[in-house]
């Protein structure tokens, strides 16, 4: 794609809404519903923007929700879109530097994740120090778009150090246990075998999941500042001796929604 297909969907959004965001928040599963809290100014459709990527998974409603937390702006995706929904990974990460055009400068992702760590345990909240993208192509593969970072981007601050700090206080000050770790993203749709988790142990990742890295890797590039929050809505393949399953994971995440909301709130609120 060129920086003028970008410009062309920001202008269909900008036929939709003049709203101009400051925090970008990508929901994951269980999340939805924050959405719904929203003091709402604007809603626009994926499908009503052009070449923009629609999202397939059950329970993502695929639409951007613009409007105030906390009288924080923000622009909300309620719905992501995945690389193994058959979207390229470019695709998959095109609405990262969409929202930083609509002039979001920091940027939240949240999603569900298999907890790797044996200290994690269903329900549990994580700050994402750190990630592992070795499992899943590079997101700025292809032809450098000048007009969003350059050719070679650092990542050594990936989640902005400064801004987890700050969650940490806020998880202490409302009395959220929040854990803290690395992440690693594999493709999917299928879950890992158990050997894939004793692997990603060895290698340091304390959570796994189908999203978010490549994400984070584009909205530096783009120069986000980055938060990221797993819920360990399940523990991974091997972990436990049970099966795993899409629909106990979305129960899971469920059940921790109403805490998750509330510290995506504060973060909004005070990032």
């Amino acid at each position: 794609m060129e920086y003028r297909d970008y410009e062309i969907m920001l202008s269909a959004v900008r036929e939709k809404t003049d709203f101009k965001p400051e925090t970008a928040i990508i929901l994951g599963s269980g999340l939805g519903a924050l959405a719904d809290e929203t003091d709402t100014k604007a809603i626009v459709n994926y499908n009503e923007i052009p070449d923009f990527p629609v999202s397939t998974v059950q329970g993502h409603k695929g639409r951007f929700v613009f409007g105030y937390i906390y009288k924080v702006p923000v622009v909300i995706m309620q719905g992501r879109v995945h690389y193994y929904e058959g979207y390229s990974m470019e695709k998959a990460t095109l609405p990262i530097r969409l929202m930083k055009m609509m002039g979001a400068e920091k940027l939240i992702l949240t999603n569900a994740a298999g907890g790797i760590n044996f200290d994690f345990k269903c329900g549990d909240l994580m700050l994402i120090s750190d990630h592992i993208s070795a499992f899943v192509p590079n997101p700025l593969i292809g032809r450098n778009i000048d007009e969003f970072g350059p050719r070679f981007p650092d990542m050594s601050d990936i989640y902005n150090k400064e801004i987890r700090e700050k969650v940490k206080k806020i998880a202490k000050e409302n009395n959220i246990n929040l854990k803290e770790g690395v992440y690693a993203q594999l493709t999917g749709p299928s879950y890992e075998s158990p050997a894939e988790i004793k692997m990603l142990r060895a290698t340091g990742a304390d959570a796994v999941g189908m999203s978010t890295v490549c994400e984070a890797i584009v909205a530096n590039h783009c120069g986000f500042k980055v938060c990221g929050i797993s819920c360990i809505s399940n523990m991974a393949s091997g972990v436990t001796e049970n099966p795993l399953d899409h629909k106990e994971v979305q129960e899971c995440a469920d059940r921790i929604a109403p805490v998750f909301k509330k510290l995506i709130k504060e973060i909004t609120k005070n990032i």
